[in-house]
C-alpha cells in the first residue's frame, strides 16, 4: 500500500530524514513512533505531497501506480467554528471534487465517528474529542485506501482515547489501511498489527509488535519474599537462570536473559523451593512496547 525507499529530507542544514526505508502493507494499522522533531510529520507530509521530497521514492498502491485515495488528519486540524459539522464536510466534500450522492456519504461518516447529533452545533462548541470526531470524518470522506491519522488522542482524556480507538479499528475492518502517528503506547498496543520506531531520520525497527517485543524486550520474575532471606537471593543470583538479579525490601526483580518469564518463573521456583525461602508472591512480566521504546531511543521521549 505504501513503501518508501531512500527518502531524504533536510532544512537548511538539518536532516530531518536521512535514507528512510518503510513499508506500510495493505490492511495495516502501521504505528509509527519517534521522538518529537524525528521527522514523523515530515514523513506523512511528503507522502500527502504537501511539502516536498530533497530524495527518494514513494510508491502508493498495490500496483505501485500511486494513484489511491489518501485521508490524513494532522496533528491540530484547523476547523471552521462558524461552521457547523455538516456544513464544515460539505465544504470537504467540495474541495475533495464529490460531486454525487454527497449528502449520504456525510451522513455516513459522520455515523461512522458518532457525530450525527453533534454536527448540527457550531464547531467553536465542540469539545477535543468532538473536534478530533470531526476531523476524522473529514478525512474519511474521500473513502481513503491509505488513512494517515498523526496524533489523534492527544489531549483527550481516556473515554475519548477509547471512542476513537474504536473508530480506528472499525475503519481497520472495513478495508482501510492505516498509518497512526502516537506517543501513547497503549494505543499503539491495542489497535496496531506493526510497528516502525524513527530515530536519527531512519527506521531502528520495524515489524509486528510480537516480533519486536521479542528481539528487543525482557521478560521479567518478581518475586516477594515475606521476610528477608539473604541467602535465598543470592541462590538466584548465582543459579545462572537470570540476566540480572535485584533486590529491594523484599523484593526481587529477575531480568530473564535469553530465557522466556516461564521458563525464568519455574527455574526460580525450583531454586526457592530447594532453599524453603519464604515467598509471598511471584509475578510474571512481559516486555512492554514503551521498555522497548525507551531502550532504542536511549530512555528518553523526547
Amino acid at each position: 500500500m505504501l513503501e518508501i525507499k531512500n527518502l531524504h529530507k533536510s532544512y537548511k542544514d538539518f536532516k530531518v530524514l536521512d535514507g528512510l526505508y518503510m513499508t506500510i502493507n495493505k490492511g495495516d494499522i502501521y504505528g509509527f513512533l519517534g521522538k518529537n522533531g524525528c521527522g514523523k510529520t515530515t514523513t506523512m507530509n511528503i507522502v500527502c505531497n504537501i511539502i516536498p521530497k530533497d530524495d527518494g521514492e514513494i510508491i502508493l498502491g498495490e500496483d505501485g501506480t500511486n494513484k489511491i485515495k489518501i485521508g490524513y488528519l494532522p496533528e491540530s486540524p484547523s476547523l471552521y467554528g462558524y461552521m457547523n459539522g455538516y456544513e464544515y464536510l460539505g465544504y470537504i466534500a467540495y474541495c475533495a471534487g464529490l460531486k454525487e450522492r454527497v449528502q449520504e456519504r456525510i451522513a455516513a461518516v459522520l455515523a461512522i465517528t458518532g457525530m450525527t447529533e453533534g454536527a448540527k452545533r457550531r464547531i467553536k462548541g465542540y469539545s477535543r474529542g468532538m473536534n478530533q470526531r470531526l476531523g476524522i470524518a473529514a478525512a474519511i470522506i474521500n473513502k481513503p485506501e491509505l488513512l494517515i491519522l498523526d496524533e489523534p488522542t492527544s489531549a483527550l482524556d481516556p473515554e475519548g482515547r477509547a471512542e476513537v480507538m474504536n473508530i480506528i479499528r472499525n475503519l481497520s475492518d472495513g478495508g482501510t489501511t492505516i498509518l497512526l502517528c502516537t506517543h501513547i503506547l497503549s494505543d499503539v498496543e491495542r489497535v496496531a498489527n506493526r510497528i516502525g520506531i524513527l530515530t536519527g531520520g531512519r527506521l531502528a525497527v520495524e515489524g509486528s509488535i510480537e516480533e519486536i517485543l521479542q528481539s528487543y524486550g525482557t521478560d521479567s520474575v518478581e518475586i516477594q519474599f515475606s521476610a528477608e532471606d539473604a541467602a535465598a537471593v543470592e541462590a538466584l543470583r548465582s543459579s545462572g537462570a537470570f540476566g540480572s538479579v535485584d533486590y529491594y525490601e523484599k523484593t526481587l526483580l529477575a531480568v530473564c536473559g535469553t530465557q522466556n518469564a516461564a521458563e525464568g518463573m519455574n527455574a526460580a521456583m525450583r531454586v526457592l523451593a530447594d532453599r524453603n525461602a519464604p515467598v509471598s508472591g511471584v509475578k510474571l512480566s512481559r516486555p512492554t512496547l514503551e521498555q522497548v521504546y525507551l531502550n532504542i531511543n536511549g530512555g528518553s521521549w523526547s
